[in-house]
């Protein structure tokens, strides 16, 4: 079939020879310079065979009898699927070969009636008019086929848990975090590596040996100029796959609207959401799409990329515009480790946008996609220094009771535990921020390893926070006004911030020379706690006593009077001050033994004939037990057992 568009010129062309080979005959025979015999028998016998050619065209079969003939056979193949309802890939191979041989038949038939130009015969003309009929009707029911094969052959995947930060806890500060059990605000997170990236994996979007069959409809529709029959159906039925994988990952379609009035809690679950989804959709679906598209149309050009850049438009679009209005929200602490989500997917994934989108088709994406990047940084820098103002800022009225651990305290620390979660993403959007620190590498033994972590910029920035809120809490400490639970308040608070620490991956960021430094600092305050609460009580036990009671003998049983008196105001006082550490409670309570109970016991020992058993209120074996009461955050009032 492949010939016809040759023969039917060729034979046209042959009519004009005949014509002039005649008319020359015709002037030689006329010539009297033809005397040779055999020139003449030579003329006669071209003047025979040149007359056989002379019948015209139409009053034997010729090529559009042939022409003819061929529509005739391919027209019933494709009439026979007309009033057909069942699907042409849903029988067998023979009759699937046979119409769409038939449907490139049809095309090559018009082709090549096409060619003659203009158009004469009314034969010609009649034949392509019928021809394109035809090729019209092949065309509309391969497009129903193509929707046919999509949808029916359409696979489905259960999307897979793919590592991501999304279930470290949002870390809140109020006044409710101060009843929070420690264990319960312990906040945890994957290892840097929980998030990163594991090679591009893709799926099957259409049942394998299906594919052949949207490619073969694509060649035949797009050799027949039907390209774009065939894009729109092919982006239609893809976008919608597209969107119902959406609606699988419980991806909502919200506007930047939407998103701006949502309270945080909702915010965040959607960012969950979006960190989850957004890996799925681009190392998954969307090479998947792509490498649809490329055993499709991968031979027809710029039309592949154009073509999976509309089926993904509105699935990017939005990704995007969710990003883009969580950086339009206000800058809140909270938002901060969602946002080093978002900011972990994005840097993540541009590698492999960039690739998916490489035609110039997808350009405005690729830009829009390291733009988010770029803006999402910026917003996470803004927002942990929105972070360093709240711990620096945080201003009290009044001491916090107890002299315990401070809500403020246990938000910095754990928040701060988070944070070292992100040191890839913190390091590069922190580098180029300067901040004052006094302890740029301590207690690192070995260099390569203080160069890698305590040198890093994440723990130049976590060693920073720390000291803020370490100055911030000797602040609040100045609201009591007895210098003893001061030493308690930050004896406490001190102990805590250095047990998050070395118990945990931030000691790393630290080293052992600050723990080592802030553990002097916490036991000098409990010193200087001891000193403030019974240097006075003790003095009363000592040789020489009270010098204003000590010029009468009867100043040892007076001085026992008032030394116990002493111990009763503490007790009623310092049971209600908490130390929540029990080791560091009993470590304390110890330590006020060893220093009241022997200086009591020694005081007795000696000056018990003085005094007089009967005047004796508390025994030291008593005293020793009530000391056990304190610190436990619950005030209690000693008995008054008079000996008798």
């Amino acid at each position: 079939m492949g010939d016809c568009e040759p023969t039917l010129v060729n034979h046209e062309m042959e009519h004009h020879i005949v014509a002039a080979a005649q008319h020359l005959i015709m002037a030689l025979r006329a010539s009297t310079n033809l005397n040779i015999d055999d020139m003449r028998s030579f003329l006669s016998n071209v003047e025979a065979r040149l007359s056989t050619k002379s019948t015209p065209i139409e009053s034997r079969g010729g090529p559009l009898m042939d022409m003819e003939e061929q529509l005739r056979q391919c027209e019933i193949v494709i009439m026979r699927w007309e009033a057909n309802q069942s699907l042409i890939w849903d029988s067998s191979s023979e009759e699937t070969s046979e119409y769409m041989n038939a449907a490139a038949e049809i095309q090559k038939l018009v082709e090549n009636l096409e060619s003659v130009s203009p158009i004469r015969n009314g034969k010609q003309k009649e034949l392509l008019l019928r021809a394109q009929n035809i090729l019209q009707r092949a065309m509309s029911r391969l497009t129903e086929e193509l929707r046919h094969i999509l949808v029916w052959y359409k696979e489905y995947h259960e999307p897979r848990y793919m590592s991501c930060r999304s279930f470290v806890e949002d870390v809140v500060y109020d006044e409710s975090f101060a009843s929070i059990e420690d264990e319960a605000a312990e906040l945890t997170s994957h290892a840097e590596d929980g998030g990163s990236a594991s090679a591009e994996r893709r799926v099957s979007l259409i049942r394998p040996d299906m594919v052949p069959a949207l490619k073969s409809i694509a060649q035949v529709m797009f050799s027949s100029k039907y390209d774009q029959e065939f894009c729109q159906a092919y982006v239609s039925i893809r976008k919608e796959a597209l969107h119902e994988y959406l609606v699988i990952l419980k991806m909502e379609q919200l506007t930047i609207e939407d998103t701006l009035r949502m309270d945080w809690d909702k915010m965040s679950n959607e960012i969950k959401k979006w960190a989850w989804a957004m890996r799925i959709i681009v190392r998954v679906y969307l090479a998947s799409e792509k490498h649809l598209c490329n055993e499709v149309l991968g031979e027809f050009g710029s039309v592949n990329s154009e073509t999976f850049v509309e089926i993904t438009k509105a699935s990017m679009l939005l990704f995007l515009n969710f990003g883009e209005a969580i950086i339009m929200s206000p800058r809140q602490p909270e938002k901060l480790f969602r946002v080093l989500d978002m900011y972990e997917v994005l840097a993540e994934l541009c590698n492999y946008v960039d690739a998916l989108y490489s035609e110039y088709a997808g350009a405005s994406f690729r830009i829009e996609f390291h733009d988010l990047l770029a803006s999402v940084g910026d917003y996470a820098r803004g927002t942990f220094a929105e972070f360093r103002n709240r711990v620096a800022l945080d201003r009290s009225q009044k001491p916090f009771g107890g002299g315990g651990i401070h809500p403020l305290t246990k938000y910095a620390m754990n928040y701060i535990k988070v944070l070292s979660a992100y040191r890839g993403p913190l390091n590069l959007l922190l580098c180029d921020r300067e901040v004052k620190c006094l302890e740029p590498c301590l207690g690192i033994d070995n260099e390569e390893e203080c160069s890698a972590d305590s040198s890093c910029a994440l723990a130049v920035h976590l060693r920073s926070l720390v000291s803020v809120l370490e100055s911030n809490l000797i602040e609040k400490s100045k609201l009591f006004k007895d210098t003893s639970i001061q030493h308690i308040f930050l004896m406490n608070n001190i102990h805590y911030m250095v047990q998050k620490i070395k118990d945990s991956d931030l000691r790393r960021y630290f080293g052992d020379e600050w723990i080592r430094k802030h553990i002097g600092k916490y036991q000098q305050h409990a010193t200087s706690y001891l000193r403030a609460t019974w240097s006075s009580a003790l003095s009363l036990l000592k040789d020489g006593g009270n010098q204003a009671l000590s010029f009468c003998k009867p100043t040892f049983r007076e001085r026992c009077k008032a030394f116990c008196l002493a111990f009763e105001e503490v007790y009623k006082c310092q049971t209600r001050w908490i130390i929540r550490d029990p080791q560091l409670r009993s470590d304390m309570q110890i330590a006020t033994t060893q220093k009241v109970i022997h200086a009591y016991r020694t005081f007795l020992g000696v000056n018990l004939g003085s005094i007089g058993e009967k005047y004796i209120k508390y025994t030291a074996d008593d005293m020793e037990n009530y000391i056990l009461d304190l610190f436990e955050g619950s005030p209690k009032s000693l008995p008054h057992p008079w000996k008798k």
